[in-house]
């Protein structure tokens, strides 16, 4: 077994939780935010959606400098645009897990500021920390976004208080 195959079924399994979680985000409040510091829906949404192929993207390279990767949140203007992304993205991540030898997934990845090292870590803990864990953090702001909007929350893990697996058809 190659280090990254069981990242290759946690990804399969999350897109297709994550994806129901996509599909309840209400086209009409993809403008809205919980508070001014926050990310709009429609930025929140798409970052969710599009993680999995951005930080596969960056860590391709053996560095990411990180100025050169900040900016400012995109956003989407419809289910279907969203959508689209999340499958590209999805799609994206598990070419590369797929293709990902054990040599490169062990390999150190460092980021960058400028000419200073923030961060050095194997490849296979950065995917870990950034691309699972963080893309499970946003995921679970967007359930929150959800339950504000008054939209039913999907089951993720277990039971919400709109859904349980467990006795639901």
């Amino acid at each position: 077994m190659r280090i990254a195959d069981p990242y290759i079924d946690e990804l399969t399994s999350e897109a297709s939780t994550t994806r129901r979680v996509l599909e309840r985000v209400p086209e009409a409040h993809l403008k809205w935010r919980p508070h001014e510091k926050s990310m709009s829906l429609g930025q929140l949404t798409l970052h969710v959606a599009t993680l999995p192929r951005q930080l596969t993207e960056f860590v391709t390279g053996d560095a990411l400098d990180f100025g050169a990767a900040a900016g400012a949140p995109p956003t989407v203007s419809s289910h279907q645009e969203l959508l689209a992304a999340f499958a590209s993205s999805t799609e994206q991540a598990q070419s590369y897990l797929a293709t990902l030898s054990d040599e490169r997934a062990s390999a150190t990845w460092r980021l960058m500021a400028g000419g200073r090292e923030l961060f050095a870590a194997p490849r296979v803990a950065v995917l870990r920390s950034f691309l699972f864990n963080h893309w499970y953090h946003h995921r679970g702001q967007l359930l929150v976004y959800l339950r504000l909007l008054n939209v039913p929350v999907p089951s993720v893990y277990g039971p919400t208080a709109d859904e349980n697996p467990f006795v639901d058809p």
